[in-house]
């Protein structure tokens, strides 16, 4: 699935429309090179999980946990992994202790964190030079195909 998306904030829009769709247990992985959109991204993903707290890059900590808010049910585990070298680092987070109950969502995670879960939806952030976005939403594996009708049809 690929999505076109024109501000900043149609980035946050679809993530919004993105977090619709997310239960516990899911990893999502976002790439894209800096500033493609992935944290703004992640922003509409907490502000659609209705998580506590802003949503801001973890860059520097690694990793922060967003607990649910009023009338949110799933609390939202939000990590960078542009400073970590590989999957030996990764582990060392222990992030499957929290992955059952919580929705991972990975920046930079490609190639690092597909071995938490059996499956995991990879969204591929690319920059335009006109601001722009073009967003590639790919599932692996599970029943992401079918929960992505849903968000295709949410997006338009």
């Amino acid at each position: 699935m690929k999505v076109e998306l024109e501000t900043v904030e149609d980035t946050r829009a679809f993530g919004r429309a993105l977090a619709g769709v997310l239960r516990a247990g899911d990893l999502v992985v976002l790439s894209g090179p800096l500033g493609a959109g992935k944290t703004a991204l992640a922003q509409g993903i907490g502000a659609g999980l209705n998580v506590l707290g802003a949503v801001t890059s973890p860059t520097f900590v690694i990793s922060r946990v967003h607990r649910p808010g009023p009338g949110g049910t799933l609390p939202l585990v939000h990590v960078d992994a542009y400073r970590i070298g590989g999957v030996a680092e990764v582990d060392d987070l222990d992030l499957d202790a929290s992955l059952e109950e919580s929705v991972t969502l990975v920046e930079w995670g490609v190639d690092k964190v597909e071995q938490l879960a059996d499956a995991h939806l990879e969204v591929r952030i690319d920059r335009r030079d006109d601001d722009s976005r073009l967003v590639e939403v790919v599932a692996r594996g599970g029943d992401w195909p079918d929960r992505l009708a849903g968000l295709a049809q949410h997006a338009r």
